[in-house]
């Protein structure tokens, strides 16, 4: 099942519980607009090459449309398509102002010199500067993109338009940026694994968690539990796996990260496992934090933890989260669990229009509040029309984008 068929499938099932049009439906599914361009660049050592980019604007019912910007070589319109509708329910359930985009790149940027990705930021922005804008779709930092590429869409984006620092969200704090974007969704990601535990009559201290992936969202979900008291046991990235069962010494391992190139190869203070058997481990709560689609039919029946919070995006197959649910695992789905960042985004962005600097006590209040609020809603919802908080999520952000495009006079 591709990725967009797989997220179709979640929105067609909240679609019938809301009793949802099919008038309706065809509309919401559908993309606003597909961008696909070329993206010629000088390299380094004389060559030319050809990189393929994307954005897909999905809806813009309840405002502007938000979403990340990628750098992989995997990028394709599939993945850009289900993400980008990912967004729309997304900022929808925890109800901002914004829609759903995504955009991409399909490059390896690892292999890419500093100069080399600039260039190929810099033309991108050249070929889609006239698409996107800070009332029309604000692009974000996503997997192979950081503070610093942020920087240089805003500048290039300026040399057509003008200064407009609320163009992109996830700038450096010195360049229009926010305090606490770059934790944001690791933040809300712990925040909410303590929601559920709570709700679930567990205690967080001692919680054992395992999270794959030690990337930005992974680092932060890890260090806000450890504060929090939960006994972090496993952690991952692309190098394996790393398993104490006393628990990881998770300040440590950051400190070893960073040392390390942010690679955590070689770290000494915990077996070596792999990914998979990540997955499997017997711990309170599973936090995947890395890539899509790892959740499968296969490894779904072997899961021995009881809450999953995907802190990935799509984390989770269809097939998968069939088998968890008859299990009766509680899982917390990618479009409230890791919206801590577009959350941020938003205060971001409101900060760039207002020119008015947030600091970073008000950024976390606003976000723990947020989040809070879109977690109870959702939770309530699930309870009371006895669904998954998957489907009750997608139901909570379908009717909102539903409710706005009738009162705009679409439909």
């Amino acid at each position: 099942m591709r990725a967009f068929e797989a997220v179709n499938l979640y929105f067609q099932r909240a679609a019938d519980q809301i009793e949802l049009s099919g008038e309706m439906r065809e509309l919401l599914v559908m993309a606003a607009r597909e961008v696909q361009v070329q993206i010629p660049v000088d390299m380094d050592n004389g060559h030319l090459a050809t990189f393929v980019g994307y954005r897909v604007q999905h809806n813009r019912a309840r405002g502007p449309m938000k979403g990340g910007l990628r750098y992989h070589p995997e990028v394709d319109l599939d993945e850009v398509r289900s993400l980008a509708s990912l967004m729309t329910w997304k900022t929808a359930v925890v109800n901002l102002p914004f829609g759903g985009a995504k955009g991409g790149i399909a490059v390896d940027a690892r292999k890419l010199s500093v100069i080399e990705l600039e260039r190929v930021t810099r033309r991108f922005v050249d070929e889609i500067h006239d698409v996107i804008g800070p009332d029309t779709d604000i692009p974000a930092p996503d997997m192979g993109t950081d503070h610093r590429v942020m920087a240089w869409i805003m500048n290039q984006y300026s040399k057509y338009h003008g200064f407009n620092p609320g163009i992109v969200t996830g700038k450096p704090v010195e360049y229009y940026g926010i305090p606490g974007r770059e934790e944001a969704t690791g933040r809300g990601v712990g925040l909410l694994t303590v929601k559920m535990l709570q709700r679930l009559k567990r205690r967080s201290e001692g919680a054992t968690i395992a999270i794959q992936g030690f990337g930005n969202v992974g680092s932060h979900t890890a260090k806000y539990l450890h504060e929090a008291g939960c006994r972090i046991v496993a952690i991952s990235d692309s190098s394996g796996a790393y398993y104490r069962q006393e628990g990881i010494d998770v300040p440590g391992a950051l400190r070893y990260s960073m040392q390390n190139g942010h690679l955590l190869r070689g770290y000494p203070d915990a077996d070596i496992i792999t990914n998979a058997e990540l997955l499997e481990l017997e711990v309170d709560v599973l936090v995947p934090a890395a890539i899509g689609d790892v959740i499968t039919a296969e490894n779904a029946p072997r899961i021995k933890a009881p809450i999953i919070v995907e802190a990935a995006n799509s984390p989770t197959h269809p097939d998968a989260d069939d088998i968890l649910v008859e299990r009766g695992k509680a899982v917390l789905p990618d479009i409230l669990a890791n919206a801590g960042g577009v959350t941020v985004s938003y205060f971001e962005w409101a900060q760039n229009r207002q020119f008015y600097r947030w600091n970073l006590d008000r950024v976390r209040g606003e976000l723990d509040r947020t989040l809070s609020s879109a977690f109870e809603e959702v939770w309530d919802m699930a309870r009371e029309r006895k669904v998954s908080l998957r489907t009750a999520a997608f139901m909570l952000g379908i009717g909102r984008v539903a409710r706005a495009t009738e009162l705009s006079g679409l439909a």
